[in-house]
């Protein structure tokens, strides 16, 4: 297609071009938004070329590509060249400027000039207002869709600035609860090891009672998680020992039974008074807690601080350990106070051996229990009869302390009541049992008498629930009398208890005892008897003639070698010296006299 060139000199050949290149555009089919931009853009550069000075050229050609039609109008400045016949020629080289649009309808510009005519202007123009109107329908309906975008996006960065602020305020929250959680885990757990500590000091505390085991064991659990230093202040022991000086803190606490902290500084804890620094002790502070019971206070916990400060919650537990201390050691008081008084009791009541004749002597060992309170109900017993004979009896009565040695006493004085008429063993203890089902329903007891009578070559006894006797011969042959043992006393049971009798010969020794001496946790109580039968085997019959009072001591170390002694443990020996003991009958009657020791 032949291309359509204007010559521009002056604005009125731009105005021109500018409305030939419009019509152009629009005859082609190029939509007005892109003509608008097509003319816009040619003006500025025809505005260009006329500022600079000269003349330009603009060639407006449809063109092919990528095999569619396209409307291409390039400027270029005009060089003046002479020809043959001497008039001016013009050609056109490298384009300054150059534009392509498509062109769906593409016509051809041959024969085609610049209109020059008033009426092809104005229509021109209004073909350019008309293109102008749509493009700013075109750019009215952009603005208004921008405009909706713009209100979108707005409101969309008011969402974005919205959802921020909650993200923020959610991650300040979840910190806030993250601290909070780590600080409810952290209390929790100080909580829980508190608790555990109480628990666990609790616990030793209250399973000793021996009161100087509860204050050795109180710096023990202490030291040093609560505490640098512990001081323990019992008043008793003050008066035994003497005065000793006291922080004034203390004093106060002893006064008042309140809990004081003594410190330059308030200690703000719960339950606890304040008070000034201790004169002994001015530049650490002192934690001052009483031992309460409910009569009066035992003394004064004074507690050194640790690395740091006591925290409230510690001197709420501290105050708490404090009061299980003071009932702890105040049971123990009360146990050894118990322990003497029933001790004292028992060996009150236990017999004095009567002097005997006819060669039989006697030898008795009493031992109380030394852990708990398990003595009282042991004891042994010899007394004559009004036609001269001896009664010998252990027993045992259910039950430990003072309760269980009154009841003893009372069954004591029952026996020897029963047996004054000259009953046999196994009638006094029948006797013995009714008396006891009717006087204490639910205490029982065991019990083993052997009767021995002047001029009679044999020995009668009678046991009722208890270990059997165990009997060592003169030729040195040992027999435990476990021949058909009567129930226990007192059980709600109807029985007549049987009398068994034996010969007796010169050297014959006869053993009572009680569970304690042969009875252990691990072992059985059988096991025990054979082991006394064994040791009481060992001795030949001069051992026993000079010396019975020795020989129930070693018979007593083996067999309580092992034991935890927590049980009292009677041992009643009863032997009849041989024909060929040294002083003969006269040496026999002095020997008998002889005081018999009870040793513990």
């Amino acid at each position: 297609m032949t291309p359509h060139s204007l010559r521009i000199a002056t604005v009125t050949d731009a105005a021109r071009a500018r409305i030939a290149v419009a019509r152009l555009a629009a005859a082609s089919g190029v939509p007005a938004l892109e003509r608008t931009r097509l003319v816009t853009a040619l003006s500025t550069r025809l505005r260009e070329c006329l500022a600079e000075g000269g003349t330009c050229v603009v060639c407006c050609r449809v063109t092919t590509r990528d095999d569619e039609p396209a409307l291409r109008v390039t400027v270029a400045p005009e060089h003046e060249a002479g020809t043959a016949t001497g008039e001016p020629a013009r050609e056109t080289v490298e384009p300054a400027w150059e534009t392509e649009v498509p062109c769906p309808e593409p016509v051809g510009c041959e024969g085609g000039g610049v209109p020059g005519e008033a009426s092809v202007l104005a229509e021109a123009l209004l073909a350019a207002d008309e293109d102008t109107a749509s493009v700013l329908r075109e750019l009215a309906g952009h603005q208004e869709l921008v405009a909706v975008q713009r209100e979108r996006m707005h409101r969309s960065d008011q969402g974005v600035l919205s959802l921020r602020d909650q993200l923020d305020a959610a991650r300040r929250d979840l910190r806030e609860a993250a601290a909070a959680s780590r600080a409810a885990r952290a209390e929790a757990e100080n909580a829980r090891r508190r608790l555990t500590f109480v628990a666990d000091a609790s616990a030793v505390l209250t399973a000793s009672l021996d009161q100087d085991e509860i204050v050795r064991q109180l710096p023990e659990l202490l030291v040093p998680r609560y505490a640098s230093k512990v001081d323990v202040w019992l008043f008793d022991q003050d008066e035994r020992k003497g005065a000793a000086p006291h922080p004034a803190a203390a004093v106060v606490a002893a006064r008042t039974g309140r809990p004081q902290y003594a410190a330059d500084h308030p200690g703000n804890l719960p339950g606890v008074d304040d008070q000034p620094p201790s004169a002994l002790m001015p530049t650490s502070p002192l934690l001052c807690l009483p031992l309460p019971t409910r009569r009066a206070p035992l003394g004064v916990l004074t507690l050194y601080p640790p690395e740091q400060r006591w925290s409230p919650d510690d001197a709420v537990m501290l105050v708490e350990l404090a009061r299980w201390a003071s009932t702890a050691i105040d049971n123990a008081r009360r146990f050894e106070r118990n322990r003497d008084i029933a001790e004292t009791l028992q060996r009150a009541l236990l017999t004095d051996l009567p002097a005997t004749t006819a060669g039989l002597s006697l030898a008795a060992r009493y031992l109380p229990a030394i852990h708990g309170l398990n003595i009282g109900g042991d004891w042994y017993d010899a007394f004559r009869q009004p036609d001269g004979g001896l009664v010998t009896v252990v027993g045992d009565v259910t039950g430990h302390g003072l309760h269980a040695a009154v009841m003893m006493s009372q069954l004591r004085t029952a026996l020897r009541a029963y047996a004054v008429d000259g009953a046999s063993p196994g009638r006094v203890l029948t006797r013995l049992h009714l008396f006891l089902d009717d006087l204490q329903p639910d205490l029982y007891a065991t019990a083993v008498i052997a009767r021995f009578r002047p001029g009679d070559p044999t020995f009668t006894w009678a046991t009722a629930g208890h270990p059997p006797p165990v009997l060592r011969t003169g030729d040195g042959r040992v027999e435990i009398l476990d021949t058909e043992p009567g129930a226990m006393l007192g059980i709600p049971l109807e029985q007549e208890i049987d009398d068994h009798t034996l010969p007796l010969t010169d050297g014959t020794t006869l053993a009572l005892y009680t569970d304690g001496l042969v009875e252990r946790r691990a072992r059985g109580i059988d096991q025990g008897i054979e082991r006394l039968a064994a040791a009481l085997g060992t001795f030949g019959p001069a051992e026993l003639d000079a010396d019975l009072d020795g020989s129930a001591d070693r018979i007593l170390v083996p067999l309580l070698s092992d034991s935890e002694r927590d049980d009292d443990a009677c041992l009643l020996l009863c032997h009849l010296h041989g024909e060929g003991s040294v002083t003969g009958s006269a040496g026999r009657a002095a020997r008998a006299h002889l005081p018999c020791t009870v040793r513990t």
